[in-house]
């Protein structure tokens, strides 16, 4: 493993003398995205302002390249770390590439004027993000998207080892936080920048990250690779979910379960029946659903949504002791609904299901309920 950009010793940070949080170690490796994820209030901004040298730290030490950072001047930290922050500027009567081009001050002379050098590189690093044709555009008039991008080629103006972002996705719809992230990861790549940011966003953070800091109560909670950080219940256990589910396979949440016996029996399999499943819960239907093989990829959302859920062993068909207890709850339910095109060798055995609920007026028309 190469040599950290930043590393912290014993770090502990906060405003006047009341720490947010204590004894933090953490890494920065080049190439890498680190995350802060936590609840609100954790103290991933404390922590990253103190990283960018805004707030002093209130014990133990940061290493910024080798270099302590309280001993270093304001412009040699510029010359190696770079900011992107939650807070949007306004500056008026600036067009797009002056925005950009602010990023090269601390490579300037005294009155910071820009060399024809200092000018390919504003062009370079806007082109990089693909802002280059907002170059004359005047900053207050672009979008969020084209901000965000626009504050990141300034960033990289700076030509840092380091990249500190605070919740950069915050302003952002889901095609812009894809694209933002995917840019984020290519560059880190590709000229190496060790990258900081904080995300609220778990699913985005799951597969983006290199990486996961988990801050809670004061202290790192837990740190690890994405596979460690999402697995079992933990997420949920890191935020304090009382209420629904987060998938950790599929990076989704689900709302709390509906209570009460099962009025409509769901036959799905094979991701037919999550469409189906989100609606009734959406109208407060109560419902059973399966026999679902282990594997089956409608499970995950069923066990998260259904009143009782019916599985069977993976890799095996169907058995006819699961099909049975189905059927008990189906026989003191309004109607069945199948969402498969058909029943593969799998489902074979819930064929008994479908039929039960033919010989008994008991199947139901998804559009006449108006269901996917």
């Amino acid at each position: 493993m190469e040599n950290p950009i930043l590393y912290t010793e014993n770090l502990s940070v906060g405003y006047g003398a009341d720490p947010v949080l204590r004894e933090l170690c953490l890494q920065a490796q080049p190439g890498k995205i680190l995350t802060l994820v936590g609840p609100n209030g954790a103290g991933k901004t404390t922590l990253l302002k103190t990283l960018m040298h805004e707030l002093p730290p209130l014990a133990g030490a940061i290493w910024l390249d080798g270099r302590e950072l309280e001993r270093m001047r304001e412009r040699e930290i510029a010359r190696l770390s770079a900011a992107v922050l939650t807070e949007r500027p306004e500056p008026e009567l600036m067009r797009c590439f002056e925005v950009v081009a602010a990023g090269r001050y601390p490579h300037t002379g005294t009155l910071g004027l820009l060399s024809e050098a200092d000018k390919d590189i504003v062009r370079e690093s806007m082109e990089l993000v693909g802002v280059f044709e907002l170059r004359d555009r005047p900053f207050t008039q672009i979008s969020d998207g084209q901000r965000q991008r626009l504050l990141l080629a300034r960033a990289l103006c700076q030509e840092p080892k380091l990249l500190l972002l605070d919740e950069p996705t915050s302003f952002l719809d889901l095609r812009h936080k894809l694209d933002f992230l995917s840019l984020l990861r290519q560059l880190a790549r590709s000229r190496g920048i060790a990258v900081i940011l904080s995300l609220h966003e778990l699913d985005l953070a799951q597969k983006f990250s290199d990486r996961l800091l988990c801050l809670r109560d004061g202290k790192i909670d837990r740190s690890g690779s994405p596979e460690e950080i999402f697995a079992g219940d933990y997420p949920e256990r890191l935020y304090g979910v009382e209420q629904g589910t987060y998938d950790v396979r599929f990076g989704s949440v689900e709302p709390p379960a509906l209570g009460g016996a099962p009025r409509i029996f769901v036959l799905g399999g094979g991701g037919s029946g999550i469409p189906v499943y989100r609606a009734l819960h959406r109208k407060g239907i109560p419902f059973a659903a399966g026999v679902l093989p282990e594997n089956d990829m409608d499970l995950p959302v069923a066990r998260a949504l259904a009143a009782r859920v019916f599985t069977d062993r993976a890799f095996e068909p169907v058995g006819e002791a699961a099909v049975a207890q189905a059927l008990a709850v189906l026989s003191n339910c309004e109607g069945l609904i199948l969402c498969p095109e058909r029943l593969g060798s799998q489902l074979a055995a819930n064929r008994a299901l479908l039929d039960y609920a033919g010989e008994h007026g008991l199947l139901l028309d998804r559009k006449g309920l108006e269901l996917p």
